[in-house]
């Protein structure tokens, strides 16, 4: 007995030490987790810039030495491209600015009516051109949305123009006027936008910019004729993902959790689908009550445009819908300067993807492709250590690179300016 004794003595005593010992594992368990969910040990670089040798994208490189300096995201969660994902989804931009624009309709063949919306500059632009940024945003997005506005609101302070495609379909208090939407890659509404630009502004130069979805539409658009590059000075993708047929492969995994994004990004697709149920499950449309059925129960983008999307221009499979709207069959045509941005961390463009805009780099003189360490899916916010800056590297990037192909524009002998693609000059005549 006294022996027990003893023992049970000896064990309470030693009680606060193992509490203390369990504390203590408790703390750093939790602060490994904090350090290897925020990435906090990643280093900080320069983006990663694939490109030729040229005088062009040399001049372009010096002019914008953003895109070669160390970007460097907020301290305590910038380098989580999970966290810059969902801060640039639920809050959008920090003091978001209200530009205000006007909304013009434009008739399409089919019936539909596409809008956009139209903000003047702010101030002359440095080469007292006229020169418009042609928007087209990610995914079910339009002009309304924080991360279009702010950037809107710094080109308008630059001296850009801005016409911002509104995705068909994307705003709620716009109804459809035919039984079809957006795509991932049908161009009718963004060259239909284009085209009123040129009629209405005929001495603009034009920037071409392209979020996520709308990277893929924009490059498509170039891509396929040859005359949608005229005066065209350059255009910008960024975050988008190349193929819908190689990233539908991807996007049923759950590594970097892009199941669950795949999830959140249907579902989104959903609501707004069934908020024109009406206009796309009337009697006189395509869909039919099955589809509706389907809808209802999808729980991937596959799913709905399997059931739905595929069906709005007639595509017999989902392969077939993939493969022709996708922009890696389009964009090798492309031969206006290009810049191609993607961050190795985005959750939604999985690694493989990239050889594409790499690829394309290394081969064509008129790409630069820049792939930061950091940033999500179009995320890149900039900051010390919590809160993040109004204006994003993404932001400052895309006009950096438009004002450097405006000041090369500039100096062009008049022959070789982007309103003349097809002529030459009179000593290459002679040549």
């Amino acid at each position: 007995n006294n022996c027990l004794i003893e023992l049970l003595n000896s064990f309470l005593s030693m009680m606060p030490a193992m509490f203390d010992g369990m504390k203590l594992a408790a703390v750093a368990t939790v602060l490994y987790v904090i350090v290897r969910c925020l990435n906090l040990k990643s280093p900080t670089a320069a983006p990663d810039i694939t490109y030729q040798d040229t005088p062009l994208n040399r001049f372009l490189l010096k002019s914008c030495p953003i895109l070669t300096k160390e970007y460097i995201p907020p301290l305590l969660w910038g380098k989580s491209g999970h966290l810059q994902t969902a801060l640039y989804g639920k809050m959008g931009r920090v003091s978001c600015p209200h530009p205000i624009g006007l909304r013009k309709y434009l008739p399409m063949q089919d019936g539909a009516t596409a809008t956009f919306d139209l903000f003047e500059p702010m101030g002359d632009h440095r080469t007292g051109d006229d020169v418009t940024m042609v928007i087209c945003p990610g995914i079910g997005n339009h002009s309304e949305k924080h991360y279009i506005r702010t950037f809107v609101g710094h080109s308008q302070k630059e001296g850009y123009r801005c016409a911002v495609l509104n995705h068909l379909g994307a705003l709620p208090n716009i109804e459809l006027t035919s039984p079809r939407m957006f795509t991932y890659g049908c161009t009718w509404e963004f060259a239909s936008m284009v085209g009123y630009i040129k009629k209405m502004f005929p001495h603009t130069h034009l920037i071409v910019v392209g979020f996520s979805l709308g990277g893929n539409i924009v490059c498509k658009f170039l891509g396929e004729n040859r005359t949608n590059q005229e005066r065209v000075l350059c255009c910008v993708s960024v975050c988008q993902g190349y193929s819908a047929l190689r990233a539908q492969e991807t996007f049923l995994q759950w590594d970097q959790c892009r199941r669950f994004y795949n999830f959140l990004m249907a579902d989104n697709m959903k609501k707004i689908i069934l908020s024109h149920r009406g206009s796309l499950f009337g009697s006189a449309t395509k869909m039919e009550d099955a589809d509706l059925s389907r809808l209802y129960t999808a729980t991937s983008l596959m799913q709905i445009d399997e059931t739905i999307m595929r069906k709005f221009h007639g595509h017999n499979s989902l392969k077939e819908y993939y493969e022709k709207e996708s922009c890696v069959h389009y964009i090798h045509n492309v031969d206006v300067p290009l810049l191609l941005v993607n961050s190795a961390d985005d959750p939604l463009v999985h690694g493989s993807l990239l050889t594409i805009p790499r690829t394309l780099a290394e081969k064509k003189q008129n790409v630069i492709f820049a792939l930061t360490l950091h940033g999500g899916h179009l995320g890149f916010f900039e900051g010390a250590v919590l809160v993040p800056q109004p204006l994003t590297w993404m932001d400052k990037v895309i006009v950096g690179y438009a004002n450097a192909m405006c000041q090369w524009e500039k100096q062009k002998p008049p022959c070789q300016k982007s309103g003349n693609l097809n002529t030459s000059c009179p000593e290459e005549k002679a040549a």
